[in-house]
């Protein structure tokens, strides 16, 4: 494959990779986006260029036709799309890439960082290098835990079916680092009383889970399911061990670089008495301002945290 020395326009089909993109200092050169991406409002606020993007890519695949007219230099895509051979044929060069773990999530910003060149590379280690110390600090205390003290956690990815997430995946990689034991071995649909027999101690709620009746809807879906005679039968709801993974530029907990604030916020809310120094409101702020460019607020930063979208 040819890669242009010059990049000036960008198609990106995997929701996730537009922040990397963004990360890397070219969200500003992103003209075709996919439905989800297009779709995060933090993303908008913080690179102004996707309300120009086309949306080319959807679930179903892709619209030619829409992404001939938005004249990509360069299209990043998924490893598992498969549109691919369609695009290249049109001569677009077409990189796919995935990620299901730590180490693979460095590997996509270092490949991309390269595709990219000049800056890309330096900002891709620095964040590499950001990733890498919370990882460190992180593991350093929860590797000592005993396994018997360490918190079941069961994580939702979808309520209308209830599916959720297993062993294999990036969430249960920040659920082993954040001191936690993902009860689902594998992931996908599962009844409430298999749900039941885990018993988890804690409940995360992925973002996507809750925004199926609409972003603002969230906070009111919560309330139901703590409130919901079938949900009250769990230990976690019981003891009001519920939560809701934040959610930025990208879902959080879902093959997002903001993966390097989701360990440091499981790790607080599985064990808060041994990470009582990380205050995540000042970590969030840190992060947008180091490495999307952008100075939170304190409110905007606790309304990320608490998976709520900007004020309109």
């Amino acid at each position: 494959m040819e890669i242009p020395t010059q990049i000036k326009r960008i198609g990106d089909a995997w929701p996730a990779h537009n922040e990397v993109l963004c990360m890397l200092g070219v969200g500003d050169k992103i003209v075709a986006t996919t439905t989800v991406a297009a779709q995060r409002l933090w993303m908008k606020v913080i690179n102004p260029q996707m309300n120009q993007a086309v949306t080319a890519f959807d679930n179903a695949g892709v619209s030619l036709e829409t992404l001939m007219a938005a004249k990509p230099d360069i299209v990043f895509m998924n490893l598992n799309n498969k549109s691919g051979p369609r695009i290249a044929d049109l001569g677009i060069p077409v990189v796919q890439l995935t990620f299901n773990d730590f180490d693979s999530l460095k590997e996509c910003f270092r490949l991309t960082g390269d595709i990219l060149g000049g800056e890309a590379r330096q900002r891709a280690e620095k964040y590499i290098s950001y990733l890498d110390l919370k990882l460190n600090q992180i593991t350093r205390i929860t590797a000592g835990i005993p396994p018997e003290q360490k918190p079941k956690v069961l994580h939702i990815r979808r309520l209308a079916p209830l599916m959720v997430d297993g062993k294999g995946s990036i969430i249960d990689a920040w659920i082993s680092i954040a001191g936690g034991i993902n009860v689902a071995d594998s992931g996908g649909e599962v009844s409430m009383e298999q749900i039941l027999a885990w018993d988890p101690d804690v409940i995360i709620l992925g973002n996507t889970a809750l925004a199926q009746n609409g972003v603002e809807d969230g906070i009111k879906t919560m309330a139901e399911i703590l409130n919901d005679g079938k949900w009250q039968r769990f230990r976690a709801v019981q003891q009001g061990k519920v939560y809701t993974s934040p959610e930025g530029v990208f879902f959080w907990d879902r093959y997002s670089a903001e993966e390097a604030l989701q360990i440091q916020w499981a790790a607080k809310t599985l064990h808060p008495d041994k990470f009582a120094d990380i205050d995540i409101t000042q970590e969030t702020q840190y992060f947008y301002r180091n490495f999307l460019n952008y100075d939170l607020s304190t409110e905007e930063a606790t309304r990320i945290i608490d998976g709520r979208p900007p004020v309109q």
